[in-house]
């Protein structure tokens, strides 16, 4: 088990290093004007021995469906068909940039592809409802992380993608959604996903864990489940807008196939770090989830939509135009008409 000080060593992304290397990274980091600082939030964070986790109102936790608290481990789900279970964080968030890091385990009596399903990391608008993505509600609003073990699609459809084009699984992938969007299981969430990596996760002697890392509208994802005590990118993507006042939760989901998910800890930091001013004026306060210069699967078929309406619209309300124009038009002249005959006479 990794102690506070490898852990504390982790979380920045290195391990153990020299005395010397370490002055040479903070005269660099000064050097270069981008400094952090990381504070432990004790109110977003869960860890041993979890004392009174969602049996009392001071609980800083709610739990759902069929999770188990012990003093070693949260577990989501046992390794049993159909079941669901999650935790969540009762306090909204409201931190510019975070850090989240999550030490967990995935094991279970199936082999290679036989165990399913996996689970997900939430920070979301909505909480507390179980659902069908991973233990938790489709349509979200918010940043969904999720851990599938589970192929679907490449076991439905093994001949649509080239080798190159199939993932590996267990997948890590992420997904950013407004509430309009569904994911797909079927696809495995191909559809909506931001990025992901192959994960190999499940029954592994050593600990493994991931970090969720939000900063200046950044979204990375690292993994340290080697066992080698270092991080290894998962996926890292610009332009990442979320909202703060979300709420932070992990579920987890079993079919016809299980496994074990247990949580050992969720541990968030908050990352103080030096905007120039005109980072300041560009990092406006956002109220929906968005990612920059990404149109997703679904909202681009819902701008479509919309234009070919307006464009409906405008066609139908042109020809009503000049349908109401010929009218007057036409009353107009039998007016005038009129007034001419009574003139001659």
């Amino acid at each position: 088990m990794a102690t506070e000080e490898q852990q504390s060593a982790r979380r920045r992304g290195r391990w153990k290093i020299p005395g010397c290397v370490c002055l040479l990274v903070v005269l660099v980091s000064l050097v270069s004007g981008d400094q952090t600082e990381e504070y432990l939030k004790r109110e977003h964070s869960l860890s041993k021995p979890y004392q009174g986790v969602g049996s009392s109102s001071s609980s800083l936790w709610d739990l759902m469906g069929n999770v188990l608290v012990t003093p070693q481990y949260v577990r989501l789900t046992p390794d049993q068909q159909s079941k669901q279970g999650a935790i969540w964080n009762r306090m909204p968030c409201y931190l510019r940039d975070w850090e989240l890091q999550v030490h967990f385990k995935i094991h279970g009596q199936g082999k290679k592809n036989l165990n399913g399903d996996g689970f997900a990391i939430w920070y979301t608008k909505d909480r507390m409802q179980l659902g069908p993505v991973f233990g938790s509600k489709d349509n979200f609003v918010g940043l969904g992380l999720f851990i599938d073990t589970y192929p679907n699609e490449e076991k439905q459809h093994e001949k649509r993608y080239s080798p190159s084009n199939q993932r590996v699984f267990p997948y890590v992938s992420a997904m950013v959604s407004n509430g309009s969007l569904v994911y797909d299981h079927s696809r495995d969430g191909r559809p909506t996903e931001i990025g992901g990596c192959t994960a190999m996760v499940r029954n592994l002697n050593h600990d493994t864990f991931l970090v969720i890392r939000y900063v200046k509208r950044r979204l990375t994802v690292m993994l340290d489940i080697d066992g080698k005590q270092e991080w290894r990118d998962c996926l890292d993507v610009p332009g990442v807008r979320l909202p703060r006042g979300y709420y932070f939760g992990t579920s987890a989901v079993t079919g016809d196939l299980s496994d074990n998910h247990d949580i050992i800890s969720m541990k968030l930091y908050q990352i103080t770090v030096e905007r120039t001013p005109a980072e300041e004026k560009m990092d406006k306060e956002v109220f929906i989830p968005t990612v920059d210069n990404l149109k997703l699967p679904g909202v681009e078929e819902s701008a479509e939509s919309m234009s070919n309406f307006a464009i409906f619209l405008i066609v139908f309300f042109s020809l009503l135009g000049l349908v109401f124009a010929g009218v007057i038009l036409l009353i107009v002249y039998n007016k005038w008409q009129e007034r001419s005959r009574k003139h001659f006479y």
